[in-house]
């Protein structure tokens, strides 16, 4: 790096002695030099070389003093680091020099040796705060990127880690949420451009709102599909919990929407919410020329299927018994024993409910007839049928009355 050095001295004979005096350093290309005559072209130079590293000031000189031009180089957005020289035993004009902001002083007549010393220091300080500004300056831009991905608090947190930015791949125990919406594909399809590009970035950045109010990381945004983590990539003790919470968030953020939409006339799909909780590989699998931090595994796969299960089932969010049992003091009631796709064994699922909603009569009334299919009673076929026939909006109940009505027993299911 070549530092470059602003000289502000009305010395006549002073440019060519620093000329001299520094011919090797020159030549070499570790400096260059710049000269003025007093603060008002000193100021007009450092327009003109905005690259200017340093500044080497007099003090007397006519025009604008070097008192008068360090006030002002340090009143700028790129404060220059200034060396005043002033005459000896001037401490005075030295103590308002450096209280000023100034780096370093020298006295005259200035002693070329100890001239170059101060200027080498200089240059490391110069290369250190630059070094410095360059650090931060990745770090916010890093910091601009992650927010896209992860909540405030977590971007902030890797932007600060280091060159990994934390983001290897690594085992870990997570919670996942996956969302779909039913008939986006037809909506594509039938939808102008502009309406469908309203719909999803508005039906976006409010499902990601939510996600980050509960400090969960975006991991994928698939068209109208939404892969979501927590626990990664920093630690969640409580990501269980955080998981059943922003899934019913999801629910009604996605509930709202759809109305709103609707009575603007666009029939918007219902979204589907599945949730899990297990070990997962998790990371930035982008390779270094791209970012694309997400999670692969079993457990991803799993939330993915419990997602697409809600079809079937006439739920809008199904959770895992896995992640239930280690939610806090989860409220919902059980779907039954799901065979899902590429798993050998069955896998206990939940609806979440509000508190409310758990404490209706018709969860309890839910709750007993599920007992009963459980139990393999056959009291269990008249007690859905009285449940859907007072509340004919409970789809999980119409589910289970339709299965038994077809010769199904149980509450194993088995899912296409």
């Amino acid at each position: 790096m070549t530092a470059t050095i602003l000289v502000v001295d009305d010395e006549p004979d002073l440019e060519a002695l620093v000329l001299q005096k520094f011919r090797r350093q020159i030549r070499d290309g570790s400096v260059a030099f710049i000269f003025a005559h007093d603060g008002i072209d000193a100021l007009q130079s450092i327009v003109d070389h905005p690259h200017v590293d340093m500044v080497v000031s007099d003090i007397n000189m006519p025009r604008m003093d070097g008192l008068s031009l360090l006030q002002k180089l340090q009143e700028a957005d790129d404060k220059k680091s200034t060396i005043i020289v002033s005459a000896y035993g001037d401490m005075s004009n030295i103590r308002t020099a450096m209280n000023r902001g100034a780096f370093d002083f020298l006295t005259k007549p200035i002693d070329f040796g100890d001239l170059e010393m101060t200027i080498d220091k200089t240059i490391r300080h110069v290369e250190m705060m630059r070094d410095a500004r360059r650090r931060q300056a990745e770090a916010e831009r890093a910091h601009a990127s992650l927010s896209r991905y992860f909540s405030p608090q977590i971007a902030s947190r890797l932007a600060a880690v280091g060159d990994s930015n934390g983001m290897e791949v690594h085992r870990r125990d997570v919670a996942t949420i996956f969302t779909d919406i039913t008939g986006f594909t037809s909506l594509v399809e039938t939808a102008s451009p502009e309406v469908l590009g309203a719909l999803l970035n508005e039906y976006v950045g409010g499902m990601t709102d939510v996600v980050f109010a509960h400090e969960g990381t975006v991991a994928k945004i698939i068209g109208d599909a939404i892969q979501i983590l927590f626990n990664a990539p920093g630690d969640q003790p409580d990501y269980a919990t955080r998981a059943i919470a922003c899934a019913r968030d999801l629910d009604k953020r996605a509930q709202a929407f759809r109305e709103r939409w609707k009575a603007k006339g666009v029939n918007f799909g219902t979204t589907r919410i599945g949730v899990h909780a297990g070990p997962a590989l998790v990371g930035n699998f982008g390779g270094s020329r791209f970012f694309d931090y997400t999670a692969y595994g079993d457990t991803i796969n799993t939330a993915a299927r419990l997602e697409a299960a809600n079809k079937f089932l006439g739920t809008r969010i199904c959770v895992s018994a896995t992640v239930a049992d280690a939610a806090g003091n989860f409220k919902g009631r059980p779907v039954g024993d799901l065979m899902l796709r590429g798993r050998s064994e069955p896998l206990r699922a939940y609806e979440p409910l509000s508190e409310g909603t758990f404490a209706r009569p018709a969860t309890t009334q839910y709750s007993e007839a599920f007992a009963k299919l459980e139990a393999g009673d056959a009291a269990a076929m008249p007690a859905f049928a009285a449940l859907v026939g007072q509340y004919a909006e409970d789809a999980l109940g119409g589910y289970h009355l339709k299965r038994l009505l077809n010769g199904g027993k149980g509450v194993r299911i088995q899912l296409e």
